[in-house]
């Protein structure tokens, strides 16, 4: 779907939380291969890390992702009412490599869906108060390190070592601080990680019974 939506037709606004490595972008994606063909816009909350190019490669390094602080809210925000509102955005998108935003923006087009995946987007309570439903996908500590030591290495050209510092450094304490008491805003939560098919089954009908 593409352009304005019909007046007065607002999206179904779904925002899936949960730990780094717990399964939230396999419940996002699951959730948009079982409800097809409805049109969805995915935003993903780690597009929207602050820029912070003022700092050399080594500081950006060093700077706390898993913190509130490190999340750009007014854009991540404006973007999600736009699509609520029917207008397409221009979502900035991250290079994880070098710690900074890519130059170009990936369009996002006004959808009958819109998931909201990230691990603090329950977090905020003016985005919190943007979705229909509030989803957090739970998972073990170490299952959740597991995952996010094989992403970092594979996909963000990460070493093994430097992605343990910063998970016991961090991400283990940002999670106990700041991710884990969102639970508690959820309206449904997917024990286990996004791989728990009972669970996502359950999610999945809860989803057609508001749409």
């Amino acid at each position: 779907m593409s352009g304005e939506l019909p007046a007065r037709a607002k999206p179904f606004v779904l925002g899936v939380a949960g730990g780094s490595g717990s399964g939230k972008t396999t419940v996002a994606e699951r959730l948009m291969q079982v409800l097809s063909p409805r049109s969805f816009a995915l935003v993903r909350q780690d597009a929207y890390y602050r820029t912070r190019d003022d700092l050399p490669l080594e500081e950006r390094a060093r700077i706390n992702y898993d913190h509130p602080d490190a999340f750009d809210w007014p854009l991540l925000v404006e973007h999600v009412r736009a699509l609520c509102e029917g207008r397409a955005i221009d979502a900035p998108q991250y290079d994880f490599t070098v710690h900074s935003r890519a130059a170009e923006a990936r369009r996002v087009a006004p959808s009958a869906v819109v998931v909201v995946e990230g691990i603090l987007v329950l977090y905020e309570p003016e985005l919190r108060d943007l979705f229909d439903l509030k989803v957090f996908v739970d998972a073990d500590a170490d299952v959740r390190l597991i995952r996010r030591l094989q992403r970092d290495v594979a996909e963000r050209g990460r070493a093994t070592e430097s992605v343990i510092e910063q998970y016991l450094a961090t991400v283990r304490p940002s999670h106990l601080q700041f991710v884990e008491p969102t639970k508690r805003f959820a309206d449904v939560i997917v024990p286990h990680g996004g791989m728990n098919a009972p669970a996502l089954d359950v999610l999945v009908a809860r989803v057609r019974e508001l749409l």
